[in-house]
């Protein structure tokens, strides 16, 4: 099974098929409104006007997981996201991302490229998975990582 073989619900409650961005380049991130690495969302919103007319996505995915820093429903999210950072990129309903009831798409992405030293546990708000076009190759980065440090990953799996 691909990383792209699941089917997720948008921030506007629509189940969709994750395979319909299949031959674009992927940028998944599991975010939150309230957290130090939220100014992340300036960044990130950044690369996807620069890149999304060369076949680049990112894949926002709210999350109150740590330290409840993702507390407003989705209406919330989605107006905090537009009005205070322009967050044009496709965003999700809110989601777990690890434990019981962890989404099936972030179980496949934790076992597919696991953190350091192998853990599969997500550490904290904003971890970023980058995806090829195909969906093979799947690299993960740290919530410290910031967007603009991707910038030349993001490029070279564009090219490829």
């Amino acid at each position: 099974m691909s990383v792209l073989d699941y089917d997720v619900k948008t921030i506007d409650g629509d189940m969709v098929n994750l395979t319909q961005y299949t031959g674009k380049v992927l940028l998944i991130v599991n975010t939150a409104s309230k957290c130090g690495f939220t100014p992340q969302y300036e960044g990130l919103e950044e690369l996807y006007r620069k890149y999304k007319d060369k076949g680049f996505e990112i894949l926002g995915f709210p999350c109150n997981q740590f330290k409840s820093q993702e507390p407003g429903d989705t209406k919330e999210i989605k107006e905090f996201c537009r009005l205070t950072y322009g967050v044009s990129f496709p965003m999700f309903a809110k989601i777990e991302v690890n434990g019981d009831n962890t989404d099936p798409f972030y179980q496949e992405l934790k076992k597919t490229a696991p953190g350091v030293l192998g853990t599969k546990a997500i550490k904290w708000n904003f971890t970023k998975f980058l995806i090829s076009r195909d969906g093979e190759k799947v690299t993960r980065y740290a919530p410290a990582t910031t967007p603009e440090s991707l910038e030349e990953d993001i490029i070279a799996l564009i090219e490829e």
